[in-house]
């Protein structure tokens, strides 16, 4: 018995680790995107973990809300932060902090 709840814990956890990869790969996308759409240089071609929770997405089914934040330069000398929202598998939202256009 404590064999097979051990066994669905573990699949539990390697499956929400591998849905974790991919929503942050399609956030790096999407900032990639972003950062090239508006001209800016995205830092560290990376983006950090910020936050986990559970909301409703437009249909009103339960999914994770994961939060991720990066950093971007408009002159090549300063960083600035941003932000990505992804609700389940798809973006949700995304915030750039204001800098000035050349």
């Amino acid at each position: 018995m404590w064999e097979g709840a051990a066994i669905v814990g573990i699949l539990a956890g390697v499956l929400f680790w591998v849905d974790s990869l991919q929503a942050r790969e399609r956030a790096l996308a999407a900032g990639r995107s972003a950062c090239l759409r508006y001209g800016v240089q995205l830092l560290d071609e990376t983006v950090q973990f910020a936050a986990l929770r559970v909301a409703r997405d437009e249909d009103g089914r339960l999914r994770l809300r994961r939060s991720y934040s990066f950093e971007f330069t408009d002159t090549g000398d300063n960083r600035r932060r941003g932000a990505i929202v992804m609700l389940g598998g798809k973006l949700q939202d995304m915030q750039l902090e204001p800098y000035k256009l050349q």
